[in-house]
């Protein structure tokens, strides 16, 4: 927990107790539906809140935001991103139902009512959204089809509307036919060698009505 304190000076009580009762939630549950390896629950902030919360250091959500969080998984980085961005609603949609519970069961224990979730492929969620983060789940081409149509027309940060995604590696093939892509190396954030290769990828995308 102190790391996610190392970067985040300013949290507030309630935020500092949210962020110290995720790894019991996520040990208990991760006992009886596995959705985190047993290396990372081990390394849970390093690898998976702190990561998640690289957005945040990209960005700052405004109050009333929407975001949806595609592939969430085990709720990241949803679930972190709404601890810290409590003023705003965060949609956390997977395809796979056992995840799912677990996500719902750290929601309901950290009391959090800005978080709601669906199960279903992000194609058949209706509504539009100031941005989608998510983490690594589909080459980018895949993923820009999948959330075609999902972007809310008013524009609220000076970050364009659009995808903000948690990539590791060389991504130059990948985005090479995405021009207005803005690339953001998290070791530029935080000093452990874990970032030395993550990034988050902003791909701003037009509203269509």
């Amino acid at each position: 927990m102190q790391i996610i304190s190392k970067y985040f000076p300013n949290l507030t009580e309630d935020q500092i107790k949210k962020f110290e009762l995720l790894k019991s939630l996520y040990q208990d549950w991760n006992l009886k539906i596995n959705v985190v390896s047993r290396k990372d629950i081990d390394e849970l902030y390093l690898r998976h809140v702190l990561h998640s919360l690289g957005i945040a250091k990209v960005i700052s959500f405004k109050s009333g935001s929407k975001i949806l969080d595609v592939g969430t998984g085990g709720g990241f980085p949803g679930i972190p991103l709404a601890i810290l961005f409590p003023e705003c609603s965060f949609h956390l949609v997977d395809s796979i139902a056992k995840k799912l519970k677990v996500v719902d069961e750290v929601v309901e224990g950290l009391g959090l009512i800005n978080v709601k979730t669906t199960h279903s492929r992000v194609e058949e969620i209706d509504g539009t959204y100031d941005f989608i983060v998510s983490r690594a789940v589909a080459f980018m081409p895949t993923f820009v089809q999948w959330v075609k149509g999902k972007i809310a027309k008013q524009q609220n940060h000076e970050l364009k509307n659009g995808i903000l995604y948690l990539k590791g590696g060389d991504l130059n093939q990948e985005l090479k036919d995405y021009r207005t892509t803005t690339i953001y190396n998290l070791s530029d954030y935080f000093e452990e060698d874990f970032f030395e290769t993550k990034k988050v990828v902003h791909l701003p995308l037009k509203f269509k009505g």
